[in-house]
């Protein structure tokens, strides 16, 4: 099966190792970087959603407009707008980028965040508002006749939109998270399940869990799966370890005295059942297989794709061809000093999976 690699679409140069240096969305910083995953064989980017954050659709239209192959995938959270409008907003999006639109819905794993834009729902209350929300955008996207809708969360009669999406029947949905509830949703709605980066182990486990959420939602197909990590790479395993152990020192650094990197996330106590999770592994010990690192995660509290992959450009590849042999083909990746490790991961990273995913995917047409 074809691999495809995910970078991050991001509005300025700041990162968990050094503050940003201007805006908080810097239209050519923002235009240079997905310009390097572009040139470097990287398949999409996500713009990513927070609550104070630059409107990731606009960033995304921007971005659209300047560049010609790169795909996007669309950060959304379902709390800040009704689904037909969203639908609507994203139609315009897919159009405006000729069909290169993917769309993650974001559930939000932390209460507090979620109440900055006026959202009281619970979690549970939010899993099903989002699977909810989904199946509204999904019917707004095809749907050439007027329908009605009554939900547990919304209400509306004689909708039907006159703006359609460039991908027929629809655009991607992409959807993320490690608990039951997540699962649930996600196995009966995604077309991608996006998991952050854990052993091999548990990484199956939590394929498994999503596949049986699939099979009880009645689907007779499965999401396909991604799994995001912090690649540190360099020239020797000697090197590649002495810049990941500056990486966490300077992560360290930016959160002295319990300072958290963003107004986002608990550094000690987070909400939600993947940080927790990152924070336990990194409890168990700091190195697994073959290049997964957890110290990165530890020191930002288990914020988000925060596990490290760490050696040489081939040990690198080579764990990231141990996922994809689990059945993980959407690789999402994203350094700390974003534009430099962009192009060293293309260069280096992405030409080495590909090939040996092409190999793989010869012997399997051969012994078939």
């Amino acid at each position: 099966m074809p691999v495809e690699f995910l970078g991050i679409g991001g509005t300025n140069d700041g990162s968990e190792t050094s503050p940003r240096t201007g805006l908080s969305f810097d239209k050519d910083y923002t235009l240079r970087l997905a310009r390097a995953h572009e040139e470097h064989g990287w398949d999409r980017v996500l713009f990513a959603y927070g609550s104070g954050s630059p409107d990731p659709a606009q960033a995304a239209a921007y971005v659209a407009t300047k560049l010609d192959k790169l795909q996007i995938l669309l950060a959304h959270r379902p709390n800040v707008s009704y689904p037909t409008f969203a639908a609507k907003t994203f139609a315009t999006l897919d159009q405006i980028s000729e069909g290169r639109l993917t769309v993650h819905f974001i559930t939000g794993g932390t209460d507090h965040e979620q109440q900055r834009e006026g959202d009281y729902l619970t979690k549970d209350e939010r899993y099903s508002r989002t699977q909810e929300y989904i199946q509204i955008v999904k019917k707004a996207w095809t749907s050439r006749e007027p329908f009605d809708h009554e939900g547990k969360h919304y209400r509306f009669a004689d909708f039907v939109s006159d703006t359609f999406p460039a991908q027929q029947p629809r655009p991607g949905v992409s959807f993320g998270g490690s608990s039951p509830a997540a699962y649930q949703a996600g196995g009966a709605e995604a077309d991608i399940f996006c998991l952050w980066g854990e052993p091999l182990a548990q990484t199956a486990e939590q394929i498994e869990s999503v596949k049986a959420a699939a099979r009880a939602a009645g689907r007779t197909d499965v999401p396909r799966i991604q799994v995001a990590f912090r690649p540190i790479i360099a020239a020797t395993e000697e090197l590649a370890w002495e810049k990941a152990y500056r990486t966490v020192d300077a992560i360290k650094a930016r959160t002295a005295g319990g300072k958290s990197l963003t107004r986002r996330h608990s550094l000690t106590a987070p909400e939600n059942t993947g940080s927790q999770r990152l924070l336990a592994l990194a409890e168990k010990g700091e190195r697994f297989d073959r290049a997964l690192w957890t110290p990165t995660a530890a020191a930002t509290g288990g914020a988000g794709n925060s596990n490290a992959l760490v050696g040489t450009p081939e040990t690198v590849a080579q764990a990231l061809l141990d996922y994809y042999d689990l059945g993980v083909d959407i690789l999402s990746a994203r350094g700390y000093d974003m534009v430099n490790d962009t192009i060293d991961f293309g260069r280096h990273v992405i030409p080495i999976v590909r090939e040996e995913v092409a190999k793989r995917d010869a012997a399997s047409r051969k012994s078939a």
